[in-house]
């Protein structure tokens, strides 16, 4: 039910508009390089209507809502039930053509993400997880495979996506001086792709410092119930409510601690 509203939102409103954006359709957030466009904006609306009819009563956190109005985010950590939704996570690739984007939803229950929804809307399929059940892909005809994190491995053999960008004061050029330490490296700007290629196997590690909820609930419990193992940079659970600090995603506890000492220790 859910899955399909999602494909439903990309099919009606974001993929005619991709590689077809009118004049006017790309605009800018904070700054130049946070960017949306009518696509984010369409697709958000359309899914909140529908979440409204099949789950009516729970409140939806979006992007571009919350953007505009930073307050909603307090649901995430007040709320018994709440969405968290990124419409079109990736715009940047979306508004330059490049198709390495998607949608993502997660439910959380007093923080805590119990389902979680990553539609890519160029293939057609949903990855998703249920807190305890485990996590697949379901494709267009129902088709479903089970998704499984790598097998832990040598950090020197490790493939990771490190999101550095954020990163503050000593911390960026310290991890990044570090990230030939990695066996192969890249950043995807999309987070439903880095993580639904952690919980898929890959790749092994997943490094971001900015955690808003939208783009990292989903992923973190496709990753978990994919048998992966994520915590803040000090160590702490990872919760929706939590909007910053650094995340780290790796095969398993030892994977986690060997990259955390090997990027972060001074």
């Amino acid at each position: 039910m859910i899955a399909a509203a999602l494909a439903e939102a990309a099919v009606t409103e974001v993929m005619p508009r991709f590689r077809n954006l009118a004049s006017g359709a790309v605009r800018t957030k904070s700054g130049p390089q946070d960017l949306v466009t009518d696509a984010d904006v369409a697709c958000e609306r359309a899914i909140v209507a529908a979440l409204a009819r099949h789950c009516p009563g729970i409140a939806v956190v979006g992007e571009e809502a919350a953007s505009a109005d930073p307050s909603l985010l307090a649901a995430t950590g007040t709320a018994e039930w709440c969405f968290v939704l990124d419409p079109v996570d990736g715009t940047a690739n979306f508004a330059s053509g490049l198709p390495l984007f998607g949608t993502m939803l997660a439910l959380l229950h007093h923080g805590e993400p119990v389902a979680a929804w990553v539609h890519d809307p160029v293939m057609h399929d949903t990855a998703i997880a249920l807190r305890g059940e485990g996590a697949w892909v379901e494709d267009r005809h129902g088709r479903r495979n089970d998704l499984r994190v790598a097998a832990a491995a040598p950090m020197a053999s490790m493939r990771a996506a490190v999101s550095h960008r954020y990163l503050p004061g000593d911390l960026a050029p310290r991890v990044r001086s570090r990230l030939g330490m990695f066996g192969a490296g890249w950043e995807l700007r999309c987070a439903a792709h880095e993580w639904r290629l952690a919980a898929s196997g890959p790749i092994h590690v997943l490094v971001y410092w900015k955690l808003m909820p939208w783009d990292h609930a989903p992923g973190f419990l496709l990753h978990s119930e994919a048998g992966g193992y994520a915590a803040l940079f000090d160590g702490r659970p990872y919760t929706g409510a939590i909007h910053a600090g650094g995340l780290i995603a790796a095969p398993d506890r030892a994977s986690w601690d060997e990259v955390r000492e090997a990027l972060l220790a001074p």
